[in-house]
């Protein structure tokens, strides 16, 4: 694990956000690995562990817009806690409504000078949002409350997209963005490769993506502390 630390982009970082950061990254890494061995408690636990470290490591960066980073993490991880557990699904996804709800009141906040591209890029993720309800949401789910969620997620991303911070967080938005277009197209039946390389996948992006927004937002903030010193 220090070696995998070591080649990630955590150097210049507060020790204590960086040690957050490489435990949060063991947590979903563990997840990935253990989840088809675990269930009950231990996969509840196992699952929600990595997001809350996340949530704990922002509070560790002492900037303003701490708080904002941790708000959302922490609505990530209670989402995630739902989602394992039997029918609380709605409630999860509410959940992470709610995380990205604060993320787009946050990252508007933190708005850039952007040019024609970043616009597109925007609003093809908006385009994106509005379509993925009708093609993706199988029977049973309401259509909606899927279409509220969908276009809040990647409203969050486009704001995140026009934002003063690094791309990298961005990256991790649209990785988000991802994850969850497996997730509807695994719940309607369908796959892009099967049921277990896809649950991977799904966990892949999410984790991947939301670790990618706490060390870019984080960066950011930084850097913005340290300009405004």
């Amino acid at each position: 694990m220090t070696a995998l630390a070591a080649s990630l982009p955590l150097a210049g970082l507060p020790v204590r956000f960086r040690a957050g950061l490489t435990a949060a990254l063991a947590a979903g890494l563990a997840y990935l690995l253990l989840s088809p061995m675990l269930d009950g408690t231990a996969n509840v636990v196992l699952k929600g562990s990595g997001v809350t470290l996340l949530a704990l490591s922002a509070l560790q960066l002492r900037t303003d817009g701490a708080r904002w980073l941790a708000a959302i993490m922490a609505l990530g991880a209670l989402g995630d806690v739902l989602l394992a557990l039997p029918g609380l699904f709605i409630a999860g996804a509410a959940s992470f409504a709610a995380g990205h709800l604060v993320a787009i009141i946050f990252y508007a906040r933190h708005r850039r000078a952007v040019g024609g591209r970043d616009w597109l890029m925007a609003a093809l993720l908006l385009l994106f949002g509005l379509a993925m309800p009708p093609l993706l949401t199988p029977a049973g789910l309401p259509f909606g409350q899927t279409l509220l969620y969908a276009v809040l997620l990647t409203a969050m991303a486009a704001s995140l997209w026009l934002s003063r911070f690094p791309r990298l967080a961005a990256l991790g938005a649209i990785a988000f963005v991802l994850s969850d277009t497996i997730l509807v197209l695994r719940l309607g039946g369908g796959r892009l490769i099967g049921p277990t390389a896809d649950g991977a996948m799904v966990w892949a992006f999410y984790f991947g993506g939301q670790w990618l927004i706490a060390l870019g937002v984080g960066r950011g903030l930084l850097a913005r502390a340290a300009h405004a010193d």
